[in-house]
């Protein structure tokens, strides 16, 4: 069996919760054998239910694949000597304690930067160590409300909205792998490791395209817009004659074939829509046009009949329809282990090394082993 691009690499991953034990999860699907230590009664998220399967809860299990686990309590001499030869063996360490709390056990990174000098620490923080709001605990939904990305999430005149996912945690912990990437192709030039930062809160403010560009050029404050696109339209939901489908036409022939399709033709000539500029303009009123000639179709059938015109298009799909789809099951992004297991697939494909699925969750190992 194939054991990836990052075969070799040995993590430590010393996170719990959702961005750091996201990265190590990433970083072992690609080959690296990571041992993931947790506190003795474990990481918080195995009680993080229902649903739960012998008594741990999924939200941990979709996490905390290929990786072999090991309790220690870091806050005794005992565990703080054990994770030090741990460390000694490692390429990376990834770890979300709030900040201090390690270097208060004489096993952060500023004592190991110099013990060991190519060892990769990689600091998933709320707000990172300094500034401002430096060294505050973060959480993924507090940081949506604080970044802005609340505010421009809900509908035009409804309440801000927080995003119906985690995605400050999981955008950070993907993040986070890129940095480690970064400072392992670096090492290979330096022979040094370094300390890779992942904040939450630097995450979500990298999200907010295109809101902040957006004010930059213009100084006016974002606002909500529902499903639609503050600067294409139609870039939205619509209603047909069964179920809404997402359109996404970015373009003036786009619209020419969505209209030509559904015979509107006259619309994709009329000044106030002609144009990619006019139709966000006169959205308010070329929505219920659209909806009024979309109602003859089915939208299931037309989603498709339209991405074969080039014509993007996607009928708004529960989950678990998404997670049965048959592109969903080709694209192997649902993946099943033994023991039961089933969990999302890794989201980049590569043609030589692909991701590998060799370690269930909550598999116990004393140290990095071989598989």
């Amino acid at each position: 069996m194939p054991t990836g691009a990052l075969q070799g690499l040995t993590v430590l991953d010393l996170s719990r919760i959702l961005g750091g034990p996201l990265c190590g999860q990433m970083l072992g699907d690609h080959g690296a054998d990571v041992l993931k230590v947790e506190p003795p009664q474990g990481d918080d998220t195995r009680a993080w239910g229902p649903p739960f399967q012998d008594g741990v809860s999924s939200y941990y299990r979709g996490l905390n694949r290929n990786k072999r686990t090991q309790f220690l309590d870091l806050s005794q001499p005992e565990g703080q000597a054990r994770v030090l030869a741990l460390m000694e063996q490692a390429d990376v360490v990834v770890e979300n304690f709030k900040i201090g709390t390690l270097e208060k056990w004489d096993i952060g990174w500023q004592q190991m930067q110099s013990r060991f000098p190519r060892l990769i620490w990689c600091r998933v923080s709320g707000f990172g160590a300094d500034g401002p709001l430096g060294a505050w605990p973060g959480y993924d939904a507090a940081i949506q409300a604080m970044s802005g990305i609340m505010s421009v999430n809900g509908e035009a005149g409804g309440e801000p909205l927080r995003v119906g996912l985690p995605v400050v945690d999981m955008v950070t912990g993907m993040n986070a792998v890129i940095g480690v990437l970064l400072a392992l192709q670096e090492r290979q030039r330096s022979g040094l490791g370094q300390l890779v930062d992942a904040a939450l809160y630097d995450s979500a403010i990298a999200l907010l395209h295109p809101h902040a560009p957006n004010w930059f050029m213009d100084g006016k404050p974002p606002q909500r817009t529902g499903n639609a696109h503050p600067n294409i339209y139609p870039y939205d939901v619509l209603h047909t004659g069964s179920i809404p489908v997402f359109f996404a036409v970015g373009n003036d022939r786009q619209f020419q074939l969505l209209c030509g399709h559904i015979g509107c033709q006259h619309l994709a000539q009329d000044v106030r829509f002609a144009s990619a500029g006019q139709r966000s303009v006169h959205r308010d009123t070329l929505k219920p046009l659209l909806e009024e000639y979309l109602a003859a179709f089915d939208g299931a059938q037309l989603a498709t009949d339209l991405m074969a015109l080039g014509v993007p298009a996607a009928p708004v799909q529960s989950v678990d329809d998404a997670l049965q789809h048959p592109h969903s099951l080709h694209r192997e992004m649902v993946v099943q282990m033994p023991g039961g297991y089933r969990g999302l697939g890794s989201p980049v494909k590569l043609s030589r090394t692909p991701a590998t699925y060799r370690v269930p969750p909550l598999a116990r190992g004393d140290a990095f082993l071989p598989d």
